[in-house]
């Protein structure tokens, strides 16, 4: 925001210099007192409360930015007078989290032009009309606006609450904010225009900063800096967009590649996309899955499909609720069926719910009818109507009866071409939808059809009334319906004899592995990385493809012939961009208990419901309430009775998403209380999982308390000849105490564990082997040092025996000589 328009806006453009020579900006103004103001010679008393003001209206939510007659009444009403208002009607998250959010920044073009061509009380209609209007667009898309800046408006898509679409929510929103602002005149009658950026990463979000009125939730991260930055890089009227953004819409809108441009405050050239529409693909998966993957593990329900399409078309009208979690193919299925019905003679119509048409009734029909009738923006109300007239006509129904009814519900307003039906609304209304039944019975009289109603956890009422009626007049027809919904969606339909409910399962690990040999090329991966997707995406067939897709583009991986192979260390596979929104919408949906789940997440994929009643804040009632609704949402799953009751997490990912939402210092605060709650409570699991404990103490950032259990877990693990895991704890062990200060008792622990770490690579590595070797030699190093006899000589017959076998004969002679 141009502070100097800002204050030109507010009939206050002599206080200007003022601001300028005291490094006034944008960051400091938020925070300006009436002390402050009296300071740098705002002395009226009228100046001051207009300007504290409008610093209280930039925190002010967008529905309550005030008209023109009510700033009147807030001029004159003291700041200090007022109540405060927060930037959401939702109540502030009480911690920060860390999450990837979509953040949109929309400026006004040519503002301090504006300002100067003006009179000050006209400019400031302008930036709240333009303000009211903006903030509208990012509403009615579910988005937050976070803060208004005169011509500047931030808003974020994916924080309090994510979606799993809030990429694509945040450029429609775009689109219809630059659009809206098009539709505005200044007073001298010239048009407005705005630029629009919007960019999609890893921020933390929900810190409270300010105080008062200038009260808000910061975004601390690139990204706000990258939208800021894409959106001076957009023309008047138009969006551009960053590269994660792109990626996560990429098939829903047509855009063009604007190229890497070298940003102000970025190391390297960024890649950005101007948004130049919606795409035209009919479903939300076409949009997505431009190229498919061969269907894997669903030979059965497809068969199954074909059985009940053959005896509909035989004149037994059947219909099927296709069921399943969001990922799970169902869309997929859909596709592969209309593949083999390609060759048959046959009818389509198919159907797509949208979640930002909940409420709009029938959208998917209206819709559909304009496709089919080949509807352009461009047309004129008599070509609308012509072309509805002539799909009317190729379906074979009564033209006459059914041109009015269906004219009224797609909007065409052609004076004279037919006579408009003045009926009460719900005789209106009963005779479109029997209409709009009509034209399926119609359209199966010359051929079997099929019938797709996609996504019905997003249909509005009306057209679900619609459905129901299908479905009572489709037995006798040859026509298969198929609607695709998640398992929320569940309608009474089972006790009608042609409906049947076919849930889809999550596949066979074997099935998954073809699908991650599918996108990895047909490469074989190696078998730990192959391990952890299989582990991580538990049958969900788009967790696995977007996963594997994921680890082969990051670099992870290097092509060796048939195969793929580490090109490093094995790290913690990260949960792909594509997914994030998603997993997250499912543990806001729940915010109430959302903290429960991301302790439990502290505590592993399996928890036990006595430890987290042992280290949870919050009473046993509560607590009990919080698990009750996470498991209701099929988040969890319990086994036995509370107190004894454990829980697992249903997605390892969505686990991960809990976990990974939390700061890394409540993260490490989390696991300091469960290490000590083990420690202290537990004994019984203390003593069996030594490593839990030490797993805990080490997230926990607590290095000296880890040390010494990572060393008890080598220990228990050589008593039970588990060698391989005795080393991998001792190696931890000793990779922790280096961080140690230098003292006497970091010493000993090294030799500890540099002396056992010898005993477990003997019989896992050999006793030639040099790690055998270098071990030993280290805890001798450290054991002279210490003047520690009894540890020197058994460093010293490890050491002489490993050089011994190794033929170093001399060498073993002389430390033989030394012990």
């Amino acid at each position: 925001m141009d502070i100097a328009a800002w204050l030109t806006s507010l009939g206050l453009s002599q206080y200007a210099p003022a601001f300028r020579d005291n490094d006034i900006d944008l960051a400091v103004l938020s925070s300006l007192t009436a002390e402050d103001l009296i300071a740098i010679g705002v002395t009226p008393v009228g100046h001051r409360r207009k300007l504290l003001n409008a610093i209280a209206a930039l925190a002010m939510k967008p529905e309550e930015l005030p008209s023109a007659d009510q700033r009147a009444e807030l001029d004159a009403t003291p700041a200090e007078g007022r109540v405060s208002a927060s930037p959401s009607a939702e109540p502030p998250s009480p911690r920060a989290e860390r999450r990837q959010l979509t953040i949109m920044f929309v400026d006004l073009v040519s503002s301090t032009e504006l300002s100067q061509r003006l009179d000050p009380e006209d400019m400031r209609e302008v930036i709240f009309g333009y303000q009211r209007a903006v903030s509208r667009e990012i509403a009615r898309y579910d988005g937050r606006v976070a803060k208004l800046m005169g011509d500047g408006v931030l808003a974020y898509f994916g924080w309090p609450r994510a979606h799993e679409d809030d990429a694509e929510r945040a450029v429609r929103a775009g689109l219809a904010a630059a659009s809206a602002t098009a539709g505005l005149t200044a007073a001298d009658g010239k048009a407005l225009s705005a630029r629009v950026g919007i960019a999609t990463g890893l921020v933390v979000v929900g810190d409270l900063i300010g105080e008062g009125t200038a009260q808000e939730e910061a975004v601390l991260g690139d990204t706000p800096n990258l939208a800021a930055r894409l959106q001076a890089l957009a023309e008047p009227g138009s969006v551009v967009v960053a590269e994660a953004t792109q990626r996560l819409v990429d098939g829903l809108f047509v855009a063009a590649d604007l190229g890497n441009r070298q940003l102000k405050g970025f190391a390297t050239s960024v890649r950005s996309w101007r948004i130049i529409g919606e795409a035209a693909a009919e479903s939300r998966f076409a949009a997505r899955h431009s190229v498919l993957m061969p269907l894997v593990g669903r030979e059965a329900e497809l068969a199954f499909l074909l059985k009940l399409w053959h005896r509909a078309t035989s004149g037994e009208g059947q219909a099927v609720l296709l069921s399943g979690e969001a990922g799970i193919g169902k869309s997929r299925l859909i596709v592969a069926l209309a593949e083999q019905l390609g060759p048959e003679p046959h009818a389509e119509l198919r159907f797509f719910c949208s979640p930002y048409h909940v409420n709009s009734a029938l959208h998917p029909l209206i819709a559909q009818l304009e496709r089919a009738a080949g509807f352009v923006s461009d047309d004129s109300a008599d070509r609308r109507l012509d072309k509805l007239k002539t799909l009317l006509g190729r379906v074979g129904t009564n033209v006459e009866e059914t041109l009015p009814l269906l004219a009224a519900l797609l909007s065409i307003d052609a004076p004279g071409r037919y006579l408009p039906l003045k009926l009460p609304a719900p005789t209106m209304r009963a005779r479109t939808l029997a209409a709009l039944v009509r034209l399926v019975e119609t359209a199966a009289v010359s051929s079997p059809v099929l019938v797709l109603i996609e996504d019905a956890h997003w249909i509005d009422p009306t057209t679900a009334e619609w459905l129901g009626m299908l479905i009572e007049h489709l037995a006798e027809l040859p026509a298969l319906l198929i609607v695709t919904a998640r398992p929320e969606f569940a309608p009474r339909l089972e006790a009608l004899s042609h409906v049947t409910v076919l849930p889809l399962r999550r596949l066979e690990e074997d099935q998954s592995a073809a699908i991650v040999e599918r996108v990895a090329g047909g490469k074989k991966l190696p078998s730990e990385i192959a391990d952890r997707i299989l582990a991580n995406t538990e049958g969900v067939p788009l967790f696995v493809e977007e996963l594997t897709r994921t680890v082969v583009d990051s670099g992870l991986l290097v092509e060796a012939g048939d195969r793929y192979v580490l090109n490093g260390p094995l790290p913690s596979l990260a949960i792909p961009s594509t997914l994030q929104d998603s997993l997250m919408a499912r543990l806001d949906r729940l915010a109430a208990v959302k903290e429960t789940a991301q302790i439990s997440a502290c505590i592993g994929r399996v928890f036990n419901h006595r430890l987290l009643v042992a280290i949870s804040d919050v009473s046993q009632d509560q607590l009990n309430d919080a698990l009750q609704q996470l498991e209701q949402a099929e988040l969890v799953f319990r086994s036995g009775p509370a107190p004894e009751a454990t829980y697992t997490f249903k997605h390892a990912l969505v686990r991960d998403t809990a976990y990974h939402s939390l700061l890394k210092s409540r993260r490490q605060h989390i696991h300091g209380r469960i290490a000590a709650a083990l420690e202290a409570e537990f004994a019984d699991i203390a003593e069996t999982e030594p490593e839990t404990v030490a797993q805990h103490y080490t997230l926990a950032g607590r290095a000296s308390q880890a040390v010494p259990w990572w060393l008890k877990s080598g220990q228990r693990a050589l008593r039970s000849f588990s060698h391989h895991e005795a080393a991998a704890h001792f190696a931890k062990g000793l990779e922790l105490v280096a961080s140690l200060p230098a003292s006497e008792d970091r010493l000993r622990q090294q030799l500890s564990l540099q002396t056992a770490m010898g005993s477990a690579l003997i019989p896992a590595k050999g006793w030639g082997d040099p790690e055998v070797l270098n071990a030993f030699s280290r805890a001798r190093t450290l054991a002279e040092r210490l003047g520690d006899k009894a540890q020197l000589f058994a460093a010293l017959r490890g050491e002489s025996s490993c050089r011994t076998i190794s033929g170093d004969l001399r060498a073993a002679e002389t430390l033989e000589h030394v012990r």
